[in-house]
């Protein structure tokens, strides 16, 4: 596998995203500008123009990379030889303990990805699209093993990533954090009863 080294390019761009990303948790997405970014890389900002042409791809790729080690994240957990049922346990809380982490805790973060939602809802789109699509990898193997019983897979992926919105969605983890309601752990027990298969109830022996 070719190196970054090796394309000093693509090395740039890599070098421009880390050091914008570390500008932003200081200082904010609003207040940072490209000069800073370019004084920060020593250089000046036509250089950092020649990798980006624009604050706001310098965001969207930030906000790339940071959705990027979610998905790397969920990905790993989705391909481990482990029942269904605990790997969609652990995809969705390693989702949402990552989110919470990043952009909860950090005022600073929470408002680049706000930016992010308003501005550039594609790279959003792009990056629920892909859990969606693991989620319902995780479910297809549990259905395929009679764990889970679901007549249509990306439905129930797409229903799953509904049900735990206020755990995925940056903003309104904030907004629930302190506000009545299920917990993690309760809303998973919740869509894994919803995935399982029925049994039927059982009889009272008579006597």
């Amino acid at each position: 596998m070719a190196l970054m080294t090796d394309h000093p390019e693509l090395a740039m761009r890599e070098r421009v995203l880390l050091v914008a990303e570390r500008l932003f948790r200081q200082l904010g997405y609003q207040k940072t500008t490209v000069a800073d970014i370019a004084k920060a890389m020593r250089m000046s900002p036509a250089n950092v123009y020649r990798f980006f042409d624009s604050k706001k791809a310098i965001h969207e790729g930030v906000a790339c990379r940071l959705m990027g080690e979610v998905e790397v994240a969920a990905q790993a957990i989705t391909a481990r030889p482990e029942p269904a049922s605990q790997r969609l346990r652990d995809l969705i809380t390693t989702v949402h303990r990552m989110n919470a982490e990043r952009y909860v805790g950090d005022a600073k973060l929470h408002e680049m990805v706000a930016i992010a939602m308003e501005e550039s809802w594609d790279v959003c789109v792009s990056h629920i699209e892909r859990i969606t699509a693991m989620i319902a990898e995780v479910i297809a193997d549990g259905k395929k093993a009679g764990e889970f019983a679901v007549a249509d897979v990306a439905l129930a992926s797409s229903c799953t990533c509904t049900a735990m919105i206020n755990f995925f969605h940056p903003q309104l983890i904030a907004h629930a954090d302190d506000k009545p309601g299920p917990t993690l752990d309760q809303m998973v027990d919740f869509v894994l009863a919803a995935l399982a298969p029925c049994r039927p109830p059982v009889e009272c022996c008579p006597g």
